[in-house]
């Protein structure tokens, strides 16, 4: 009965609709409404800017590592790590489908990915560092976040089953899962990476100014 009453606070926490609220307290308007029609930090980043982008993010992050400290409040799952890390995962992906079917906004929520990482930053840190590093990589190389959420996660169940070989199949079968998931709720963006139209957030301009004057100066001396 306990661990149904956290799974269910758990899914409430996940339901806060961080994006949908700052856009209609700030902007007056619904984030869903505009742009790509997502719930999420990387809608809001495109619609609303950098600074409310990240600000989305950050909270939507912390979303999934509350739901997974709330395994602390049942001091009996302390002397199993595979169940204290069962119950974590459980509890984690309870507030990844709050965010993407929120209660608190029509049930219609973002992709989970950043609440999906929080999950894996209050499990398993490195790993989570890890995927951060490939995301980071990806996203300076192309500014293509969906690329870059669909690369890192990929790059999940290759950690967690290859480098750092976690014994507890539960935690294996659920780094799979993610992967899939994410592929599953990327649909859209996979095709629109495919035919060339996928939006690029706008970060590195200067990079790209310099990029484009460089071009523009070769074409000149030829």
């Amino acid at each position: 009965m306990n661990e149904l009453l956290l799974i269910i606070l758990a899914y409430l926490i996940g339901s806060v609709p961080t994006s949908v609220w700052v856009s209609k307290s700030f902007f007056n308007i619904d984030i869903r409404d505009y742009g790509s029609g997502n719930a999420g930090a990387t809608n809001t980043y495109r619609v609303l800017g950098p600074r409310w982008g990240t600000f989305v993010m950050v909270i939507d992050m912390l979303k999934g590592i509350v739901a997974v400290k709330l395994a602390l409040l049942l001091p009996e799952y302390a002397d199993s790590e595979i169940n204290l890390q069962n119950l974590q995962t459980g509890l984690g992906l309870a507030a990844v489908v709050g965010h993407i079917f929120p209660i608190w906004a029509d049930f219609r929520g973002g992709k989970g990915v950043a609440t999906l990482f929080g999950l894996v930053l209050g499990i398993s840190p490195w790993t989570a560092l890890s995927c951060v590093g490939i995301f980071s990589l990806v996203l300076y190389l192309t500014r293509f976040v969906s690329l870059s959420s669909i690369l890192a996660s990929i790059a999940f169940p290759i950690f967690i089953l290859v480098i750092f070989n976690v014994e507890n199949p539960a935690y294996r079968v659920f780094a799979i899962a993610v992967a899939l998931m994410v592929l599953l709720t990327h649909q859209k963006n996979i095709g629109r990476l495919l035919r060339g139209d996928e939006s690029k957030v706008p970060i590195l301009k200067h990079r790209d100014r310099r990029r484009q004057r460089r071009n523009e100066t070769n074409q000149h001396d030829d």
